[in-house]
């Protein structure tokens, strides 16, 4: 069950509301959610009561970005526990609410974990309960922990590549606070070149379909205070034929053993390119973002969206005149069918680096890999 209430009144530099977070009214424990769907045009929560609303927050987009579905799966479990319903039930329907997001079955898999865990050591209901809510809470904090630490790395590797700053830097889809438990992935390294004054334009693609670029990116871009412009995804070529894109940087939501990269459709065309103009395709992504048991790009399981997506232009989940908040509006033919991958894959060759918490792999190759999510295991062990 879910509830929507507006947060008005706020400014919008000066207080932002929590992206997630765990909240306890008198009515019982809940998950509440920034709506997403409902940006820039209203800040308003989803108040999630249980787990099959927080299924449903995910698969219509309310909350979405890797970091921060890996941390809704980990709440959506402690939800679960602390209301009484069956934990490994919900942990499955978690997990499957979106396929190719890695994080999200992290997540689940890390409360769930903590719950049996404080079973099988005699715990009763509410101690497993607050077992699994630990473990949320915990990874809601090493995720703002690695947002920072991937910031600071991806700026010092866009220093070296392109030395003298005035970075002129190209993004797809949204990968900044609205994605994860700190300031972001790819937008986070974006954001920390304008703080050092290196950031001369911000390019945004609008990110067709549902526009994440257009409606969440611009969004966070503008309430940084960044120079941002916003271009239609098939505008992006002509920016890198004059010369105007000195570094692409994206985030992802499921990287391959060998390094193939899944992130919002339309990243691939990006790395191509970046590759024949000679121009660095940074990747920004969490340690757990990379799957071992993904073999490679072939192995990812991609994400079909329905087809109204394409072949109707949804209203804005506001009110406006003559049009039904959420409705979609027809601009193709009754009857046309729609391609719709949420994502595409691009193969490790054509991405220059991978950004984490733990450092930078380049180039991107599987041992590379394979040895940086180690020294993670170690870390964390």
């Amino acid at each position: 069950m879910a509830d929507q209430y507006a947060r008005p009144g706020e400014d919008n530099q000066s207080a932002e509301i929590p992206v997630i977070r765990w909240g306890e009214p008198p009515e019982g424990p809940v998950v509440v959610l920034l709506d997403q769907r409902r940006l820039p045009a209203e800040e308003v929560e989803l108040v999630c009561t249980d787990a099959s609303a927080l299924v449903d927050a995910i698969r219509t987009l309310a909350v979405r970005g890797a970091p921060v579905l890996g941390i809704a799966g980990a709440y959506g479990v402690a939800l679960a526990a602390a209301r009484g319903f069956d934990v490994d039930e919900a942990a499955v329907a978690l997990a499957g609410a979106r396929p190719t997001a890695v994080n999200l079955g992290v997540g689940v898999r890390r409360a769930q974990a903590a719950y049996r865990a404080a079973v099988a050591g005699g715990g009763d209901g509410r101690q497993a309960a607050a077992a699994a809510l630990a473990a949320a809470r915990a990874l809601h904090q090493e995720d703002a922990e690695a947002s920072a630490r991937m910031a600071g790395h991806g700026l010092a590797l866009l220093d070296e590549l392109l030395p003298g700053g005035g970075h002129r830097v190209l993004t797809h889809c949204n990968s900044g606070a609205l994605v994860s438990g700190g300031e972001g992935t790819a937008f986070a390294v974006a954001l920390a070149a304008h703080r050092a004054g290196r950031l001369r334009r911000l390019w945004v693609d609008e990110t067709r379909p549902l526009l994440q670029g257009a409606r969440l990116t611009a969004y966070e871009a503008a309430r940084k205070g960044m120079a941002y412009t916003l271009l239609t995804d098939n505008a992006a070529g002509s920016l890198f034929a004059a010369g105007e894109v000195d570094a692409v940087l994206i985030g992802a939501d499921r990287i391959a053993a060998d390094g193939s990269v899944a992130n919002k459709v339309g990243s691939y065309p990006l790395a191509v390119l970046a590759r024949y103009h000679h121009v660095p395709f940074i990747v920004v992504a969490p340690v757990t973002t990379v799957d071992p048991d993904t073999p490679d790009g072939a192995s990812i399981e991609v994400e079909q969206r329905p087809g109204h997506e394409v072949t109707e232009v949804t209203a804005p989940r506001v009110p406006v005149a003559g049009v039904e908040a959420g409705g979609g509006i027809p601009v193709a033919p009754l009857g046309t069918q729609a391609y719709n991958p949420a994502f595409d894959v691009t193969p490790p060759e054509l991405v220059t680096a991978i950004v984490t918490e733990e450092g930078v792999v380049s180039p991107v190759t599987a041992d590379a890999l394979a040895a940086l999510c180690d020294r993670s295991r170690q870390v964390t062990i």
